[in-house]
């Protein structure tokens, strides 16, 4: 047994089987490279699920992570910190919000979410107690916590976790009709995302999130997307609403790359009508806004403002698309994306997903299926126009095999 299969047979004894990784173990990486345990190379195009949008170990990023390390990592929110205002101040500008409330992961940010629109609902739109609704799409993928897989509709992520909460009803994803259909007087928000990126990569027809905000404006309900994955540049805009006029949210929410790569970094942002109704007591995280979260968070924003990265990913994003729409191969049934956000669903009667990406794998390119069609493809946006060359040979290899 080799150096590699001893560390994975290391971690399938003693760790959860949660979740099933291809048979690679990486040990080293830089920019949009990533090296196993054997030295060998590969192109790294799932960017963990975008929290790698500024590649591995951007020596700006790991500089400020290092250099607050050294001077206070943790004050807890009991006490203020020189590191989160400005943080938070940047974070506003940037997302043209008024406030910021700094959690850790993702998936903490919708549950504060949940949390702040319920408050809005009781104490500004007047829903009776515990009767408030949020309005969700079916495919949605907004974390793992019981509150959330209770309002999933993808059986995996919810069998044997009930009983869930209530107050959470489905609709389609793209219909508009739908989501006014499904509107009451006791509807406080409709929670969505730009796009469903572990749906695989779901794209919705053009005018959606306008029209959604339209109809929540209308009827006095809070819009709520969730940019954990498209935002800070991903899709070719800074925040993925922007490709429609007229999308703002009312409640925004952010994380995996704004950690720069290095550290859990996630937060809600909304007016001061909205995020001001929060009380001391009301929430609240050990580590949520800690000093080395806000350097590394407020370094990561710089980074994606002064490398223009932003329009890196409209421009590279396009050439990507382009260059394989040109495969024509049966194989495929679609390729849909914005910017860097690419997904490459497969004909029922192809191979599955996870087989091209175990085939990718042994040529040097790390990606990972999702609903068993479907690949995704998200470089860092640090990407060079060559890199993309090379991927797109090894996918005509694959695809020619």
């Amino acid at each position: 047994m080799n150096r590699t299969e001893q560390l994975i047979a290391q971690v399938e004894r003693v760790s959860a089987h949660n979740y099933a990784p291809l048979p690679v173990v990486i040990s080293r990486a830089r920019g949009v490279w990533a090296w196993d345990t054997d030295g060998k190379r590969y192109l790294d195009c799932l960017s963990a699920y975008s929290s790698l949008s500024l590649g591995h170990c951007h020596p700006r990023v790991v500089d400020a992570l290092v250099e607050q390390a050294r001077r206070l990592c943790l004050t807890s929110r009991a006490f203020h910190n020189d590191r989160m205002g400005p943080f938070l101040d940047l974070l506003c500008e940037l997302c043209d919000m008024e406030m910021a409330l700094p959690m850790n992961t993702g998936a903490e940010a919708v549950e504060t979410a949940i949390k702040l629109v319920r408050k809005w609902g009781y104490q500004a739109k007047g829903v009776p107690r515990d009767r408030a609704e949020i309005i969700v799409c079916r495919d949605n993928f907004h974390g793992r916590t019981t509150t959330i897989v209770g309002f999933s509709s993808e059986a995996a992520y919810r069998d044997d976790f009930g009983p869930y909460g209530a107050g959470f009803k489905l609709v389609d994803f793209g219909d508009v009709a739908q989501l006014e259909a499904a509107i009451t007087e006791n509807t406080v928000a409709f929670l969505v995302e730009p796009i469903q990126a572990e749906a695989g990569i779901k794209v919705p027809p053009p005018g959606y999130l306008s029209a959604a905000r339209r109809a929540c404006t209308a009827h006095d309900v809070l819009l709520v997307l969730d940019e954990i994955q498209t935002g800070l540049g991903r899709t070719g805009r800074f925040l993925a609403h922007q490709h429609e006029p007229d999308a703002a949210p009312d409640v925004l929410i952010v994380g995996k790359a704004l950690g720069g790569g290095v550290y859990p970094v996630s937060a809600v942002l909304a007016p001061s009508a909205i995020l001001g109704l929060m009380r001391p007591g009301d929430h609240g995280s050990t580590f949520g806004g800690n000093p080395l979260a806000a350097a590394v968070g407020k370094t990561a924003l710089e980074v994606v403002r002064d490398e223009a990265l932003t329009a890196r990913a409209a421009d590279l994003g396009a050439y990507l698309l382009e260059r394989l729409q040109r495969l024509h191969c049966t194989a495929i049934q679609e390729i849909r994306g914005r910017g860097l956000l690419v997904g490459i669903e497969f004909a029922p009667q192809a191979a599955s997903a996870r087989e091209y990406c175990s085939r990718l794998l042994e040529r040097g390119v790390l990606t990972k299926d999702t609903h068993e069609r479907v690949i995704r493809l998200a470089p860092p946006l640090i990407i060079a126009q060559e890199e993309i060359d090379w991927l797109v040979e090894q996918l005509e290899a694959v695809l020619s095999d």
